[in-house]
């Protein structure tokens, strides 16, 4: 079993900068694919990133603003927010698998429990 657990979070002004982090740990070998997932208070969960093999992929929501890198040496994926607005403001949660194909359905095998991302204006 793969254990994920997010840090970083917390609260920023509009136009500030977060650096997410999900560190991976457990039995980890073949897990290729994480990304990264934000829910909003009474909102359906988002996909935001993933990456797979060290090949980024961000969505259209935040593209331009937001980068998704890891470094495996650390276990750890990172999440780079840049200009944040307050619709970013989420429950962010990194989730993992073998495979990329249920992380872009959004039913990935492993989740973290959660950092919580707060932009104000």
């Amino acid at each position: 079993q793969a254990q994920l657990m997010e840090s970083g979070g917390g609260s920023v002004k509009a136009g500030g900068s977060l650096r997410i982090s999900c560190f991976l740990s457990g039995y980890t070998f073949g897990v290729n694919c994480v990304g990264w997932f934000r829910q909003a208070s009474g909102e359906e969960r988002e996909a935001v990133a993933r990456i797979y093999y060290g090949s980024p992929y961000v969505f259209d929501s935040v593209k331009g603003r937001f980068t998704i890198s890891q470094d495996n040496a650390k276990s750890t994926v990172y999440l780079q927010m840049d200009s944040l607005k307050p619709e970013d403001t989420a429950m962010y949660y990194c989730a993992a698998d073998n495979t990329c194909r249920t992380v872009a359905a959004g039913t990935p095998k492993y989740w973290g429990q959660g950092t919580q991302v707060t932009v104000s204006s």
